[in-house]
């Protein structure tokens, strides 16, 4: 779909390219934005999906960016790698980011699943994705395989095959992005789904220290990681207290 898109010549003008004469600014049903709003109510990390509702969002405030545009400056660098290893570093990152959002997608049903009571059949669910909705793409064969081979499937990113692919194609996706940043491009999509799975995929993360500020200034306590039980630091002066 989208290589059509580029390939379309606009059919008023039968010389520029389609995208050069559409308006950038992306309307939207609320799909997106419900989806997001779900995660966010059941604290499922869905950052790919909600930043492509941000990008829309941003895209859509058209009179503020061509009046940004006259006062921010970007790098204004231009690319000087081989166009043949960018566009397949591209079709990298994209795959890898699309996984990430189906995971993302998938791991909401399963939370829903959990808090509502339901029973879902995720291999089912891709199928009728498969048949009857506007995403029909074949990439959902490969999900409902993966539920197919383990029902109780924690993530799609779990899925041994789905690794292994990520695993090969994920330097080409950081590649991807630090080109992007360099030339000052915004990739929300790809950036969110590259913080996904780099969480993802850490045994630790810096949210200690976010437990430590919440704990700092609102006493809000906090775990540890050598003792049970939720505790709270007396700060203040050279010295600290902790109280269980």
């Amino acid at each position: 779909m989208v290589a059509d898109i580029l390939k379309q010549k606009d059919p008023v003008t039968k010389k520029k390219a389609f995208v050069d004469v559409v308006l950038d600014t992306a309307g939207q049903k609320g799909t997106g934005k419900w989806t997001s709003t779900n995660a966010l109510d059941m604290g499922v990390p869905a950052p790919t999906i909600a930043e492509a509702v941000f990008a829309r969002c941003i895209s859509a405030i058209k009179d503020e960016r061509v009046s940004a545009s006259k006062i921010l400056k970007g790098p204004g660098k231009k690319y000087r790698g081989a166009k043949k290893a960018l566009i397949q570093a591209i079709h990298d990152a994209l795959y890898c980011s699309k996984i990430c959002s189906y995971a993302q997608g998938f791991q909401l049903m399963r939370t829903a699943q959990q808090e509502y009571g339901w029973k879902l059949n995720f291999g089912e669910i891709a199928q009728i994705f498969r048949g009857g909705c506007i995403i029909r793409a074949a990439f959902l064969d490969r999900i409902r395989a993966a539920y197919d081979t383990r029902a109780d499937l924690p993530s799609l990113l779990s899925d041994e095959t789905f690794a292994q692919e990520i695993a090969a194609a994920q330097d080409d996706w950081r590649e991807v992005l630090v080109a992007a940043t360099r030339q000052g491009v915004p990739t929300p999509g790809f950036g969110a789904a590259l913080a996904y799975y780099d969480a993802l995929r850490a045994e630790r993360l810096p949210a200690a220290l976010t437990q430590g500020q919440r704990d700092f200034f609102g006493a809000h306590t906090y775990r540890r990681t050598d003792r049970e039980g939720s505790f709270h630091t007396l700060w203040g002066g050279d010295r600290s207290e902790v109280a269980g």
